[in-house]
């Protein structure tokens, strides 16, 4: 079994525009409505990977309904703490004459101090076997930042693989816990060691930086750059496939749990992030994020090499 914890899931809404125009009345061909925010998208992924999941984390109003009927339609186990707050929603707009993407974030509301207390017990009740407890996002409006790092102890004295998708306080907190697995872009990985990396040499010297502060695993995404990961001795580069895109929204999710799913069958590193890369790909093929396909991603890692630098 895999946890997957976040505070912040959110129903996503895909909208599909021939051209979009800003200030305009904008028709949409096609509208999608999903599930997303961070954690469950590394659910819906691990899930089509083939892993047992428990998503967990905070619902709220019809919409907090709506995403658990949404799980269970598609087999995913959860374990949510339903809150006053309505769930978020999220809208994705794509835009086919140029093929942006605009994504319009609605932030998550406070709820009650007490509601995480609730949270941390369910997840303990649920670490005793568990394989990999991924824990992704910010940390909703007025929680505490430590939130990662509690849960984080905890899984590691229940022997279980931990990984912290997150920025800010919520990462640094985590990194104090020693977490197996960090995963920052380049951009929170400047704002974490505090400084600009205008290289490769100065991504390297900060992820150096970051094991020391606890994490034994370090990767750092750049979009459609290459991957880099450290195991603590070992520097690896991983390629991302050219794909053509049809919405990149959820691919750092993808990536992640196949990382997981691979580091927990006993890959290393190095190969973990190629299947971590494939589905990352593998999700931008798709209209909703989180919504892959197996195949796509075992077509597509055939193609990608991890080089040990």
């Amino acid at each position: 079994m895999m946890l997957c914890l976040g505070t912040t899931p959110a129903v996503q809404r895909v909208m599909v525009f021939p051209h979009l125009v800003t200030g305009e009345v904008n028709r949409a061909t096609r509208t999608l409505e999903g599930v997303a925010g961070k954690s469950v998208n590394v659910a819906k992924v691990l899930h089509a990977l083939g892993e047992h999941v428990v998503a967990l984390g905070f619902v709220g109003g019809e919409r907090g309904a709506f995403l658990e009927r949404c799980l269970e339609a598609g087999g995913i186990d959860h374990d949510f703490v339903h809150v006053a707050p309505s769930t978020r929603q999220c809208i994705t707009l794509l835009d086919e004459a140029t093929g942006s993407v605009t994504e319009l974030v609605e932030e998550s509301q406070p709820v009650e101090a007490q509601v995480y207390d609730e949270l941390l017990a369910r997840l303990g009740r649920r670490l005793d076997g568990s394989r990999a407890l991924v824990m992704s996002g910010t940390v909703a409006t007025g929680g505490p930042l430590d939130l990662y790092a509690r849960a984080t102890t905890w899984a590691r004295a229940a022997g279980t693989l931990t990984v912290v998708d997150a920025s800010g306080p919520a990462l640094e907190h985590a990194l104090e816990a020693g977490p197996e697995v960090v995963k920052p872009n380049r951009l929170e990985l400047a704002a974490t060691v505090g400084r600009q990396l205008p290289d490769e040499a100065a991504v390297q010297a900060a992820m150096r930086e970051l094991g020391e502060r606890g994490a034994r695993h370090v990767l750092v995404t750049a979009g459609r750059q290459p991957t880099l990961a450290f195991d603590g001795r070992c520097f690896w580069r991983i390629a991302v496939p050219t794909v053509q895109a049809v919405n990149p929204i959820g691919s750092g999710d993808a990536f992640t749990a196949a990382l997981v799913s691979r580091l927990a069958r006993g890959d290393d590193l190095g190969e973990a992030c190629r299947w971590g890369s494939a589905a990352g790909a593998a999700n931008a093929l798709t209209l909703l994020a989180g919504e892959i396909e197996r195949a796509d991603v075992e077509r597509l890692v055939a193609g990608i090499q991890a080089e040990r630098l």
